[in-house]
Formats: structure tokens, sequence, C-alpha cells
């Protein structure tokens, strides 16, 4: 650790701090700690503002400060070392993962092992753009908390209720609250055009290769198709877009 004035900057890539940070960068740790890292300023604003931050680490040189917040300081080395970015970031904030919960909703999503991390963030904005209320994903989803993923919501995962769990249960618990489950699905299944508006409607999509399991889509009350031409099927982060905005508050 070298001292730059009254500044402590870490420099060695051993220390055992820098090894607790970049550990984040794996699914398994950001689980155990209940921590996760962001890297993009606008992004750490947005954290910012949603108050998750526990602490900053500031590349030496930088001469932005967050007031309140601890921020260690550490070279370029290790900012490289801590980074998911291939460009070297100013600044990474350690943030605590969040808990939302909704009071009442009628406007959800639901996905059945959606694995692309840019698919699932795209969607969580999608969410938040069309005044989605919350999403359900299965335990196959892919971590929310990936740093392709975290990127993609463009900050609207810090406004977005997501629920990570047995679809299936979220499922049976929607319908007792009288919600339409709808799936989306090229088989056995009706135009999105002739699909009617309810007051209390879920929407399913599943994974990329794969789409539905056959005991989610048994459980939905319609299963809808995109009216599309040339390609049998669209990318699940689009097909969602389309579903949502028909069906936007």
């Amino acid at each position: 650790m070298l001292y730059n004035g009254h500044m402590e900057v870490i420099v060695s890539l051993q220390n055992a701090q820098v090894k607790k940070w970049t550990a984040l960068k794996q699914k398994k740790y950001r689980d155990e700690t209940g921590l996760f890292l962001i890297e993009n300023e606008h992004l750490v604003l947005e954290a910012l503002k949603a108050g998750v931050i526990e602490e900053i680490i500031m590349c030496e040189g930088v001469e932005e400060r967050f007031e309140g917040i601890k921020t260690n300081y550490v070279s370029a080395n290790v900012m490289k070392k801590i980074s998911n970015n291939t460009s070297l970031p100013k600044y990474i904030a350690i943030c605590h993962k969040l808990d939302k919960s909704i009071n009442e909703a009628n406007r959800v999503v639901i996905l059945d092992g959606v694995q692309d991390p840019g698919n699932l963030g795209t969607i969580i904005r999608t969410c938040v753009a069309f005044n989605y209320d919350a999403l359900y994903i299965s335990n196959d989803t892919c971590d929310i908390y990936n740093a392709k993923a975290i990127q993609a919501t463009q900050g609207a995962l810090f406004t977005l209720p997501i629920y990570r769990g047995d679809i299936k249960d979220f499922i049976y618990s929607l319908k007792k609250d009288g919600f339409n489950i709808i799936a989306t699905s090229l088989d056995d299944s009706k135009p999105l055009k002739d699909t009617k508006e309810k007051d209390k409607m879920a929407f399913i999509f599943g994974n990329e290769g794969n789409g539905i399991n056959k005991e989610i889509l048994d459980l939905s009350d319609d299963i809808v198709r995109i009216e599309i031409s040339n390609f049998e099927s669209l990318n699940v982060a689009i097909a969602c877009g389309i579903m949502l905005y028909q069906f936007r508050k």
C-alpha cells in the first residue's frame, strides 16, 4: 500500500481486499455476500440515487468524491483486475442487493430459463419503460447481477421489484389474485392481434433455444404468438418488447 499525501492507495494485486472485490465478478460470491459491482458512471449515479452503494473503489488520481460513502483508492493495475470492462473505469461501486416489494400489481412479466444476461437486462429495462409492476424469474434464469445484465438495464434494475424462485408457485399465486396468464409460443397459439386486454395480465417468456417448459405452458390461460414474416421466431427480448408495448399501462 502506498501513500499519496493523506490518501492510501492499494497497489498489490494480492491484497486481501482486492481479492474479495474481484471475487464479486462471480455469482457464487455475489450470492454469499449479497454484494455486487457496478462500474459504468451512469449506473453508479443511479445506484447512488437508489441508496444501495456500500463502498466506492476509486482509481488514484480521480478527483471526484462521493460524500458520506467509504472510498478505497487503488492503482490502475488493481482497477483493471477488478473491472469487467476493457477500458479503465474511474470508479467502481460495491452495492448491496435490492429488496423491493409490491403491494398491488396488474401487469407483470415471468421468465422461464432465460440464459443470456443481455436479454435479461434488456427485459428489465423494457418492464420499467412500459410501467410493468414486477418481474418473476425462474431459478435457472441467469443472474440479474451479472455485469452484462446490469449494463443492459441502464439503471432500471434499481426501480423494478424482481423475484426469483419456482415460477409455478408464482403463477399459482397470480392466478389466485385474478391474473390472466399469457404464454408466448409458436405452437397451438393464437395471434397477438386476437388477444384481448384484461385488467390483470402476466406474460411468460421462455428460454432462447427451447422456449417455455411444457408444464409452465399448461398453466397458462392463453398461448400467444407474434405474427411475423421471413423468420420463425424473434429474439426473446424483442418479443418481450412487442408484447409489453401492446399491453402497457
